[in-house]
C-alpha cells in the first residue's frame, strides 16, 4: 500500500473565533469588533478602525479583506503571508483626522510580531482616504 504524505496547509490560519478577544486590542470579541468588517457586515467608520481591522486581517490571514480595503491605485495583486510570522500585538500611537467628518486620515502604530521565534516590531504611519464612500489604506511610511 502506498504511503501518502499529508500536504501542509498553504496558509495556516491562527485560531481566532468570533468569541475570541479581538487581535486589534480593543475590549471586544473578534466577531463584534474586526470580524464584522472582515465579513462585510459593516464598513469601518474611521481610519483608526480600518487600521485595526487590517491588522486583525493580517493576524487571521484574510487576504480578501486586505485587498478590498487597499486603495485600487496602490493595491498589490496579492498578499504574501509569511507562515513563520505571528502577529502578537498592536499599539496605536497617534491618529490625525480620519473621522466620519474627514476624507483623509493617518494612523501611526506599532505592530509587534515574532518571526521564526524572534520578536520584532513594525512602526508605520499609514495614510487612509475615503474611496467610494469607504475608508481604504493608501500607503505607509516606516518610522522609528
Amino acid at each position: 500500500m502506498a504511503r501518502r504524505t499529508p500536504r501542509p496547509p498553504s496558509r495556516p490560519r491562527p485560531s481566532v473565533t468570533e468569541g475570541s478577544p479581538c487581535p486589534c486590542g480593543l475590549p471586544a470579541a473578534y466577531g463584534a469588533c474586526c470580524g464584522r468588517f472582515h465579513t462585510g457586515q459593516s464598513a469601518a467608520p474611521t481610519a483608526e478602525l480600518l487600521m485595526r481591522s487590517r491588522y486583525s486581517a493580517f493576524v487571521v490571514r484574510d487576504e480578501g479583506y486586505l485587498l478590498r480595503t487597499w486603495h485600487p491605485d496602490h493595491r498589490p495583486s496579492g498578499v504574501d503571508f509569511d507562515p513563520a510570522m505571528h502577529w502578537t500585538g498592536l499599539e496605536i500611537r497617534d491618529t490625525a483626522e480620519g473621522t466620519v467628518f474627514h476624507s483623509t486620515g493617518t494612523v501611526t502604530f506599532v505592530a509587534r510580531y515574532t518571526l521564526g521565534g524572534e520578536p520584532g516590531q513594525l512602526h508605520e504611519r499609514s495614510h487612509f482616504e475615503r474611496h467610494g464612500g469607504v475608508w481604504v489604506y493608501v500607503n505607509g511610511t516606516f518610522t522609528e
